[in-house]
Order: C-alpha cells, then sequence, then structure tokens
C-alpha cells in the first residue's frame, strides 16, 4: 500500500508596516498508519501532532530555513523524537530562528530519506535561499517544492539571499524535467503539476544567441 499525503494549514498574523498580515503555510505529511515524514513544521504544533498522531516521526524535513517553515521545527522534533533535517547551506538563516539549536541531519543534493516504503529524493534548488531544496518521491509522482515553485511561477523576493535568477536555473535544472504529470506540493497556495508550470515565461530557458 502506497503512503499517504497530508496537508496542515497553520496560520500566523505579523505586523508590517502597511498594517497585520496573515501568512498560510502547508505543512506537509507523508506517512504510513505506522511512520511519517514532516516537511515544514510551521506556526501551529498542536494541528501538526493532530496530525501525526501515534505514528512515529522519521524527520522534520525543511524545504528552507525562513521563519515561516522553521518556527515550530524545533519544538516539534524535540516533542516526537525525531532529527530536524536543513541544508547546510541555509544554516545562517536558520540561526535567525533557532539560534540555540542547529540542525540534526544534513539534506545535500541527492540525499535519499526512506519513509513508509518509498524514497524521497533530495533536490538543492538554490535562489529562493542558498539551501532550498524540493522533495521528490518518484514513487508518487510528488515534489514538495517549500518556496522555489508555487502555483504561478517562483516565489518572488526581496529578501537579501534570494536570487531571482539563481531560482529560475534551478527549477530548469533539477525540477522542470520531471514528468509533467507530477503533483507540485508548495509551501503557500494550491498545487500544480510539473507539466502546468514548465511553460511559464520566466521558466522558458532562454534563446541561444
Amino acid at each position: 500500500m502506497l503512503p499517504r499525503i497530508d496537508r496542515v494549514i497553520t496560520s500566523v498574523t505579523e505586523t508590517t508596516d502597511d498594517g497585520p498580515r496573515t501568512v498560510e503555510t502547508s505543512t506537509w505529511l507523508l506517512g504510513d498508519d505506522e511512520q511519517v515524514l514532516v516537511v515544514d513544521a510551521a506556526h501551529d504544533p498542536a494541528q501538526i501532532r493532530a496530525a501525526i498522531g501515534d505514528r512515529r516521526v522519521v524527520g522534520v524535513a525543511c524545504t528552507h530555513a525562513h521563519r515561516h517553515h522553521t518556527d515550530q521545527a524545533v519544538a516539534l522534533a524535540d516533542a516526537v523524537g525525531a532529527p530536524t533535517m536543513l541544508n547546510e547551506a541555509d544554516h545562517p538563516l536558520w540561526d535567525e530562528v533557532h539560534a540555540d539549536h542547529g540542525p540534526d541531519e544534513d539534506l545535500p543534493h541527492d540525499e535519499e530519506i526512506a519513509v513508509a516504503h518509498v524514497t524521497v529524493r533530495v533536490l538543492h534548488t538554490p535562489g529562493h535561499t542558498p539551501g532550498s531544496v524540493c522533495l521528490y518521491v518518484p514513487a508518487l509522482d510528488v515534489v514538495f517544492t517549500g518556496d522555489t515553485l508555487l502555483k504561478g511561477g517562483p516565489l518572488r523576493t526581496d529578501r537579501t539571499l534570494s536570487k531571482y535568477p539563481q531560482i529560475t536555473r534551478s527549477l530548469r535544472e533539477r525540477v522542470l524535467g520531471l514528468p509533467p504529470e507530477t503533483r507540485v506540493l508548495p509551501g503557500h497556495g494550491d498545487e500544480t503539476t510539473v507539466g502546468a508550470e514548465r511553460d511559464l515565461p520566466e521558466l522558458v530557458p532562454p534563446l541561444e544567441p
């Protein structure tokens, strides 16, 4: 039996120069009745714990280290006895959120995580942050993309370490070549597919001179 994927949408309200802003983040759970991998533990640990139930958590994986994707990672991992997982290039950003507790395990490119009889392959996709990763599950035709690819294209940001041209290059090299029917499960908003996103103007490779 193939594992199932559960989505937990949590939110936080921030105060900005333009007034209050509510940010919703998708936490994804990949697993079966026995074990589960948590992707991007954000905002509300009680909601996430309820979705986990009594399953063993094999890891709390972070697609990148921005606060909206990691603020509950350490608390959740400690509560369930699981390691936190993050690409090492994002350690400086992680330290801004969790200065007293570093990530437990690295997520280098091509690393594999076993959970519920399937393999999750790490795709290092720098650009949104230096250590952004996508998590590809070939057996399920699914890729968890964090903020690297949303429905309608990559997430644009003015953050210092975000480089939009690098995001599009990472997507062309490591994500858009996946089968077109591959489901894209992002960190915010609705899901999409690789085929629906690969022809977006900003993702089409430039013509050779």
